[in-house]
Formats: structure tokens, sequence, C-alpha cells
């Protein structure tokens, strides 16, 4: 699987956790061809923290692991898709369940 995704030019892809029950988008990290296999391993999320330059596995220092349910990637093979159960019910480091909370207003367009 490892060879059909597309890594930038710092050897990483975008990966989006998703919640498998209910579809909420989680939170979005990177990861190598290391963690990739670390998380088909293990069954658990494994990303590479870019500011740290290292394999973190989630959960690790909260608890709050993230079991992979389901593995997809995009059409273009180069965005990965994890469908996870969140143990604990909390993703983000602020304590929230999701990392994508900050709501922009959209203003209706004349026509």
């Amino acid at each position: 699987m490892i060879e059909n995704v597309k890594f930038n030019e710092q050897g990483l892809i975008p990966a989006i956790a998703q919640d498998y029950r209910d579809g909420t988008i989680l939170m979005m990290a990177w990861m190598n061809s290391e963690s990739i296999q670390k998380t088909l391993d293990t069954g658990e999320a494994h990303y590479w923290s870019r500011s740290r330059s290292h394999l973190w596995h989630k959960g690790t220092t909260d608890g709050h692991i993230q079991k992979v349910k389901e593995f997809f990637y995009d059409c273009d093979g180069d965005t990965i898709l994890l469908k996870i159960e969140q143990i604990g019910d909390i993703t983000c480091h602020s304590g929230a369940r999701s990392c994508v909370f900050n709501a922009v207003e959209i203003l209706p367009t004349k026509s």
C-alpha cells in the first residue's frame, strides 16, 4: 500500500482522522512511510511530528489513543483517511473532542 501513496518533498503525506461512528473530523496530522507501517502493524495511529522530527504514537502521553478501524487513501494517492475509534473521546491537545472547532463566518454573496 505504501508504494501507492505520494509523499511530499519532506517524505510526508497528510492524514485525516475521522470518527468511524459519526463521521466527525477529529484532526489532521502528517505521516511518513514509517508511521504508516507502524499504524498498519499495530492497528493504532502513529504520526510524524514535524516540530519534534520524530514518530509519535497518538495517546502515549495522555492515554487518548486512536484505534484504526479503516485505512484509506484518496484517488490521487496524496491524502490518507483514518477512520478511528478515539479512546477517551478527546483528540485535541486543548482537551476538545476535535481539533477542528474554529468556525469562520461565511457572508452571503450579492447576486
